[in-house]
């Protein structure tokens, strides 16, 4: 009734199985899953890419990184973002508050400004003046940590 596991079998190959696994079809879906994440990966990055300056030793904010942070991105001169939107300078305030209405008490109620090294420094004080009379005291300025060769 029943086979045994060395006598004879039954097929054509006449009992020479192959025990040996196939890893080829696994390693081409490795590779395939390692290009993808290498593509995706740059894209999930926040915000928009600001060119920033570069500090001695600024402080880090960890929460600038969850997906709750309010970000407004100066990347050139007259050009703002909220997170990755692009804004009006009038519109900004307005999109701001919203934003923030939107936030849970637990979150933090920080706005951090990204100016690009290229921007004007009355820009960054306009959009500063622009938040702190909207009633948003707390303001993050974000910048780089100088590298051990940079003076």
């Amino acid at each position: 009734m029943g086979m045994g596991a060395g006598a004879g079998g039954g097929g054509a190959s006449g009992g020479n199985l192959n025990c040996d696994i196939n890893v080829t079809p696994m390693v081409d879906i490795m590779l395939v899953l390692l290009i993808i994440f290498m593509v995706i990966t740059p894209l999930l990055q926040s915000g928009v890419s600001v060119t920033l300056p570069r500090g001695k030793d600024p402080a880090e904010d960890q929460n600038i990184t969850k997906d709750t942070a309010i970000v407004v991105s100066i990347p050139s001169d007259g050009v703002y973002y909220l997170g990755r939107d692009l804004v009006r300078k009038e519109n900004l305030i307005e999109k701001l508050t919203a934003r923030m209405k939107g936030l849970k008490p637990s979150d933090p109620q920080v706005v951090y400004i990204k100016g690009s090294v290229n921007v004007q420094y009355g820009d960054v004080v306009d959009l500063i003046n622009m938040i702190r009379e909207a009633g948003f005291e707390q303001l993050g300025l974000v910048s780089e940590k100088k590298k051990a060769d940079e003076q």
